[in-house]
């Protein structure tokens, strides 16, 4: 299987169900596997005492009012999950609570998604693994005896298990994306890795989807300027277009490769490529042929081939050859 492409709708909905369902119809045909969204429940997750990470409402005094201003219902959730399945989308969301997951459960989410702020939650960790689904990990704010924590802690359950690099920068700067990171997280933790990007370029994923990740998942708006938090470290939707067909690109060029071994398919390509030798001035039977007398024309087939003009260099010519005239075989001798 290739490359795992989610694209996280997140906040950009901005409370509104109709655009989240329009984000879901945008998607359908862009090449991504999954739509990914954040499951919020303000009483289970958070308090009026929680601060802005960025300050950038004009309507929520409060976090916390925020959150619950991103909330849906049940049915909506259903609503949501019916719309992509139609969609051919994989449904994907993030819980920040257990009351979420277990909303997610009646949904029916495909895997769960863990974001950077929750990995040193084992409360809710443990929660999602007894559901036995797939867990998708990000590592944006933790260091890697944390990462050890958390993985270790998963591992027993046995759910199936991909740890995402992730700089929680936003928009991630070229020099922060961290893309050998990957490599180190797989080899640390004999998982499938891949890349949690914020920079707002289609680049960082196509790079990591070359150096073999798995799963890449990218923030998504309808435009940069749009009202939120993570507007401008999203792509638009035209550009998840083109990092899907690039992404896929590069593993097409990146998979089987050229057979070298036989080069018999190129039969038709060496008779119009190849060379046969040629004299380059004109010259008097009796002449004893030098390299300096000897040029290699188009095409092959003409004469002796370019390639073996060691063995008439010292020759003497049977013949006159005007200038540029292919080299038979019969026109040389001892």
């Amino acid at each position: 299987m290739g490359c795992y492409l989610i694209a996280e709708v997140g906040q950009a909905h901005d409370g509104s169900l109709g655009i989240a369902h329009s984000f879901i119809d945008a998607l359908v045909g862009s090449g991504v596997n999954a739509i990914k969204f954040q499951t919020h429940i303000a009483e289970a997750e958070s308090s009026t005492h929680e601060p802005f990470r960025t300050r950038f409402s004009y309507e929520d005094d409060t976090r916390y009012d925020y959150w619950k201003r991103m909330e849906f219902t049940l049915e909506q959730w259903r609503g949501i999950k019916t719309h992509c399945d139609k969609a051919g989308l994989d449904f994907i969301s993030s819980p920040f609570s257990n009351a979420a997951v277990d909303l997610l459960e009646e949904v029916g989410v495909a895997k769960y998604k863990i974001g950077s702020g929750e990995v040193s939650n084992f409360l809710m960790l443990e929660k999602i693994a007894r559901t036995g689904k797939e867990i998708i990990l990000s590592s944006g704010m933790s260091d890697l005896a944390e990462l050890d924590s958390a993985v270790n802690f998963l591992r027993p359950f046995g759910n199936k298990l991909t740890v995402l690099q992730c700089c929680t920068s936003y928009p991630t700067k070229a020099e922060d994306v961290g893309l050998r990171v990957m490599d180190v997280l797989q080899k640390r933790y004999d998982v499938p890795v891949g890349l949690s990007d914020h920079s707002g370029v289609i680049y960082p994923c196509l790079a990591a989807a070359a150096l073999g990740a798995s799963v890449l998942e990218f923030h998504i708006t309808f435009d940069k300027r749009m009202f939120g938090p993570d507007s401008t470290s999203s792509l638009c939707v035209d550009d998840v277009r083109r990092l899907a067909e690039g992404v896929r690109f590069i593993e097409a060029a990146m998979g089987q490769g050229t057979e070298k071994a036989d080069s018999s398919k190129f039969e038709a390509l060496r008779k119009v490529f190849g060379k046969s030798l040629a004299v380059n001035q004109d010259m008097r039977a009796g002449s004893i042929l030098s390299f300096d007398d000897l040029e290699a024309k188009k095409p092959a087939g003409h004469g002796i081939p370019a390639k073996e003009y060691q063995r008439v260099v010292g020759k003497r010519l049977n013949r006159n050859l005007d200038r540029w005239s292919f080299l038979q075989e019969g026109d040389v001798s001892d």
